[in-house]
């Protein structure tokens, strides 16, 4: 089955080119139906070729390999191959963006019918996962990092998807332009990583970051910089800004964004590289508290929107935020199961919400809906499924990998702690949050544009929909076998109280989100700590007062000559200070003695003074 692990990652590539060749030679736009069923075909072979390999590893937990394809760089003592390395980690995350994305691809030839750019549609999003796939499946950190600027520029070409409208191609801008920030620390992390251990194949420099003679700080710094471009490509404090406006895309590009390829990429990142971080108790206090920071403000961002794709898309920046705190207690499984159940129910999620926003002639504001629950009633199941799996009620899938998070942050510091408390408040308010959106949506009195509302789903949205449903509602129960990767779990025992609070949190969340609606105190206001919250607690305003301001102070006062007539008059002081020396050069020997005797008698009459 080795020979099948390329074309996982060229069969995205194949219809990519296929979609993006084609019309150049022809001249001629492909149909509809040839480009969804290239793009979409592709993306399901290769998850076929997954679920081909995946019986090796089922049978044998401790199962590895690695393809080497062919030698790509060899200069300057970096010799790097084009390879490839599987283990149960890698697996996973096959699984997710091949499985998940196939599903998304065919939400999308049914979502995106009608629009003049679909061609060009599916070509970006077989080009996105392709990326996905080589970060992951890449045996070395050069060959991540070219997957991960391919994700970092497919994003950009999906959020600006329709260019023609302004707020899109700045909010693809500034999504391109905030993960960058996080990149070029990597990209620091990588060179200083090459710098110390002579490599940078992944393995490798576990190996070497291990060893006793290791350098602590060395290893720290890198882990650090690391962690910079998970926060960056994961849309965590202080990068998290970006994610929200990136719901101008399309809704089925936000669900493979939050699902199944870009923001996860910095979980993964950061788990590939876990004995590394290991190293680093200041480093894991960072991922840790990052984590930790981000899933609260993020959660209480959640509470305010009135925007449905804005409401998942701070959600999705809060769940991140759980597999960052997972990651920075050392729950590597629960911050990888998690990963795994949050694609299940997000995914399911977006697309029911691209479902409403469909049947509403793409209305998306909340509190222009409601009463819908008899209206698109499949829908209706779908998100409420989706709803209770991201409030991690009992038995849902969402349950089972936070409450391992939430178990092991408890016996990491030995019992109660602040990092556990966070965790625990965070799952209150997303069970608020979750059931806020649940209930102005489908519940109460039908809004503006509820009354106009036809279900828009057609079969080729149906199917990912129900498959999405059955994954969230019983994707706990398919727990990766992490343990040949992470090492195996210490046995944990908390008191029963602790994991009685863990499930009670977001039943108290859901209950007092039904009183509030019942109330009617779920308002659209403008003043406030909602509308501070709903600006995300005015980051951008910080940013843009700290960062962008005072450059645009400078090219303000550059286009108003100041700086440019400074240098002038420093040129024209010069020329005179030239026109004045060269006035002494007479060529009169009298002038230069006269001048002579004179200087000489100053400088007496100067030392005698002193």
């Amino acid at each position: 089955m080795r020979e099948l692990t390329g074309w996982i990652l060229l069969l995205p590539l194949l219809g990519f080119l296929i979609l993006a060749a084609v019309p150049l030679f022809t001249r001629r736009e492909l149909p509809e139906k040839v480009s969804a069923t290239i793009g979409v075909a592709s993306v399901g072979l290769a998850a076929l070729l997954t679920a081909a390999i995946a019986p090796q590893f089922f049978n044998d937990p401790g199962y590895v390999y690695s393809v080497s394809l062919w030698s790509w760089l060899d200069v300057g003592g970096l010799s790097l191959g084009f390879d490839f390395y599987l283990d149960w980690l890698t697996l996973v995350m096959l699984g997710v963006v091949t499985g998940v994305g196939f599903l998304i691809h065919l939400y999308s030839a049914g979502y995106m019918r009608g629009d003049p750019g679909y061609r060009r549609y599916f070509a970006y999003l077989n080009l996105f996962v392709c990326a996905m796939l080589l970060l992951v499946m890449a045996d070395n950190l050069v060959l991540l990092y070219l997957g991960w600027e391919g994700v970092g520029l497919c994003s950009y070409l999906l959020i600006g998807f329709w260019y023609r409208d302004p707020v899109n191609g700045a909010a693809a801008r500034k999504a391109f332009i905030v993960t960058r920030i996080g990149d070029t620390a990597m990209a620091i992390g990588l060179f200083l990583l090459f710098s110390q251990f002579a490599t940078l194949n992944i393995r490798e420099l576990l190996a070497a970051g291990s060893a006793p003679q290791a350098d602590p700080q060395t290893l720290t710094l890198a882990a650090l910089l690391l962690l910079g471009g998970a926060v960056g490509k994961s849309a965590q404090l202080p990068l998290q800004t970006w994610l929200p406006d990136a719901m101008a895309g399309p809704t089925p590009v936000s669900a493979l964004i939050h699902a199944a390829t870009m923001v996860t990429a910095g979980v993964y990142l950061i788990a590939r590289m876990h004995s590394l971080f290991a190293q680093s108790p200041l480093a894991m206090m960072a991922v840790a508290a990052v984590g930790a920071l981000t899933l609260l403000l993020a959660g209480c961002s959640a509470l305010v929107q009135t925007d449905i794709k804005r409401v998942l898309a701070y959600s999705t920046i809060s769940q991140i935020g759980y597999m960052f705190l997972a990651l920075g207690v050392g729950a590597w499984s629960g911050a990888i199961f998690h990963l795994m159940t949050h694609a299940f129910f997000k995914a399911l999620l977006f697309l029911a919400a691209g479902s409403v926003i469909l049947s509403l002639h793409h209305e998306q504001n909340i509190f222009a809906m409601g009463g819908l629950r008899r209206k698109i009633p499949f829908t209706f199941a779908c998100f409420l499924i989706g709803c209770a799996c991201l409030a991690a009620l009992p038995f849902t899938s969402g349950f089972y990998s936070k409450d391992r998070i939430l178990l092991q942050a408890w016996e990491q510091f030995h019992g109660f702690n602040w990092i556990w408390a966070a965790g625990v408040l965070g799952a209150l308010i997303t069970g608020l949050y979750s059931f806020r959106l649940l209930f102005l949506v489908f519940f109460g009195r039908e809004g503006s544009a509820s009354s106009h509302c036809g279900d828009a789903n057609t079969r080729d949205m149906v199917l990912p929909l129900l498959l999405l449903s059955v994954l969230a509602l019983f994707g706990g129960l398919l727990a990766p076998p992490l343990q040949s990767v992470f090492g195996a779990a210490a046995a944990s025992h908390p008191p029963v109280w602790v994991e009685w609070i863990a499930i009670a949190a977001p039943i108290l969340g859901i209950l007092f989100a039904w009183w509030l609606f019942r109330r009617g105190s779920f308002r659209e206001t403008q003043t406030g700590i909602n509308l501070w919250w709903r600006r995300g607690w005015d980051f951008d305003r910080l940013y843009e007062a700290v960062f962008s301001k005072p450059f645009l102070w400078l090219a303000q006062v550059n286009r108003g000559d100041f700086v440019d007539g400074a240098y002038r008059g420093v040129a024209a002081a010069s020329r005179l200070l030239n026109l004045g020396a060269s006035a002494l050069q007479t060529g009169q020997i009298r002038w230069y003695m006269a001048s002579f005797a004179l200087g000489s008698i100053l400088i007496l009459a100067l030392l005698v003074a002193l």
